[in-house]
């Protein structure tokens, strides 16, 4: 038995950062991009490493160019969690596990650390495997939760629960993690939205500025526990954005939303300490025309733009500055 499972990368496109903190987001796929898991029985459980756990360097430069690339860990951690955090769901569930083992190994060929979502990818993914082999059902609504309490439970990494709901259910959601909902009931309330909806689209993304969310968001959580003012008006002002969006959207208003997309980063640059790569990068789209916020948590944007001549445009503005400038595909090839 050989199973192939896959997660694709995601862009937050508005609401973000409030979905770690009640709010509301829109996000959809980007199957440009994925991280995949095969699983295969074995005589013991085995977790192969990938190029991004390797711990032998040929020189000093080549361990520095790695850890900028993937961070100081690699994908195995989310392999073992994930692992780990399957057995105590079906422990807790009563559900019964076959003794048969397996051999794990993955592979990602998402932009690491640009706010795409890579981590979570390998995590969905895993928990997709895992749920085969095993034959465990998990409802889909529920299946997020269990992702992320891999990287906020056992791996101590703060998140929400945005990106593994889109990495669930695919397609365009629109999310409302409202605090009674996600703490009675552990989820939010998810509303599949038809990708025709959306306008025009481009995401562009850089390695090069990558700047993982663990380091990203610590101080605006610690701040936001604190009740600092400006930390919760912006996260209201962040999940109201979200909701015109979602409302105009279904209005049949998507050549309109260009400018919240805008106003979404124009207020998390005044709140948090962003890069001046990144800000060029969002200005730059925008001198031609097209509006720009994150995908995440910075290193890569997304926005709206007018025609095919402004998303040529985008590509003579991004490009030579080592930007890489692409149409999302959101539903899978035909």
């Amino acid at each position: 038995m050989l199973i192939s499972t896959k997660a694709y990368a995601r862009a937050g496109l508005v609401g973000n950062p409030s979905d770690g903190y009640f709010g509301k987001t829109i996000s959809f796929i980007v199957r440009d991009f994925w991280s995949e898991v095969v699983l295969y029985e074995t005589p013991e459980l085995h977790i192969q490493q990938n190029e991004r756990d390797e711990s032998t360097f040929d020189s000093i430069s080549e361990l520095a160019k790695s850890v900028r690339q993937f961070g100081y860990y690699g994908g195995i951690r989310l392999l073992k969690a994930s692992v780990k955090r399957f057995f105590d769901h079906c422990t807790k569930e009563k559900i019964a596990l076959h003794s048969r083992n397996f051999t794990l190994r993955y592979n990602s060929n998402i932009p690491p650390q640009v706010g795409m979502a890579g981590s979570s990818a390998i995590i969905t993914a895993c928990w997709r495997s895992l749920m085969e082999f095993y034959d465990v059902k998990i409802p889909k609504h529920l299946l997020p939760s269990l992702v992320l309490s891999v990287e906020n439970d056992e791996l101590g990494i703060p998140a929400g629960l945005q990106d593994r709901v889109i990495q669930t259910y695919e397609g365009v959601v629109f999310m409302d993690f409202n605090r009674a909902s996600v703490e009675k009931l552990g989820h939010g309330i998810y509303e599949e939205l038809d990708p025709a909806l959306l306008p025009p689209l481009y995401v562009a993304y850089t390695a090069h500025l990558s700047e993982g969310t663990e380091v990203f968001h610590n101080d605006i959580r610690s701040r936001w526990n604190r009740g600092e003012r400006d930390v919760v008006s912006a996260m209201y002002h962040w999940a109201n954005l979200a909701q015109r969006v979602r409302d105009m959207l279904v209005a049949g208003e998507a050549g309109n939303i260009g400018p919240l997309l805008n106003e979404n980063f124009d207020l998390r640059r005044r709140l948090y300490k962003i890069g001046a790569g990144n800000i060029d990068m969002v200005e730059t789209a925008r001198s031609v025309g097209a509006s720009a916020k994150f995908t995440g948590s910075g290193g890569a944007i997304v926005g709206t733009y007018e025609n095919e001549a402004m998303f040529q445009d985008l590509k003579k503005a991004l490009e030579p500055k080592g930007y890489a400038v692409i149409q999302p595909q959101i539903l899978p090839m035909v």
